[in-house]
């Protein structure tokens, strides 16, 4: 289940901001490490329970498979890491693939160095990724978003068409996707999705 919390929402300690303004950036930095996924879109905060085990060994596969295949003096791999795409707009999509350069940040990783981002659907943030986060990945600029439906056995991949995303494929259980671009590399849903 995800929950939205806005300035003007109450909190199980109370509002958010007594003052009604909206969270900024520099808010969510200073909340520091939290325990489910906390992420910030133009001044709401979106709580989601971490994954499954089901659903973290989809997302560490694939990291696992993108990642053997990537250049390493050219790309990294990162599962659930922050990606800021832009000054109130921080997500952790399961899976990212991002520019290795020294001026990478450890703790946030600025949009502008990402190439993919992978989110891995539940029930319970199926709307949010195939809707909300795809809006907001496009509009940062990011060229590539994998849609992974393990409950459909579907890989979809979309690319960037100058601010929005256009479907390249869709791949089912029984089917390869064929990546070129940014790792070369085949991904078989039978083989990373659950049986």
């Amino acid at each position: 289940m995800t929950t939205v919390f806005t300035a003007d929402k109450p909190s199980a300690n109370g509002m958010i901001f007594a003052d009604g303004r909206p969270m900024t950036g520099e808010d969510y930095l200073a909340l520091g490490v939290t325990s489910p996924r906390v992420e910030l879109l133009d001044g709401s905060l979106l709580v989601t329970p971490n994954p499954t085990r089901a659903l973290q060994k989809i997302a560490r596969h694939l990291a696992n498979t993108l990642e053997a295949n990537a250049d390493p003096a050219l790309l990294e791999v990162g599962d659930a890491v922050n990606v800021q795409l832009g000054p109130d707009r921080m997500v952790i999509p399961d899976v990212v693939v991002f520019a290795a350069d020294d001026e990478v940040d450890d703790l946030i990783i600025d949009s502008t160095f990402v190439v993919l981002v992978c989110e891995i659907h539940s029930p319970s943030n199926a709307t949010t990724d195939k809707v909300l986060k795809k809006h907001y990945y496009a509009v940062a600029g990011i060229p590539w978003y994998l849609m992974v439906d393990p409950e459909a056995g579907t890989f979809t991949l979309y690319q960037l068409a100058g601010s929005a995303y256009k479907e390249h494929s869709v791949t089912k259980v029984g089917e390869i996707l064929r990546l070129t671009e940014p790792v070369t590399v085949d991904l078989d849903p039978a083989t990373l999705l659950p049986d």
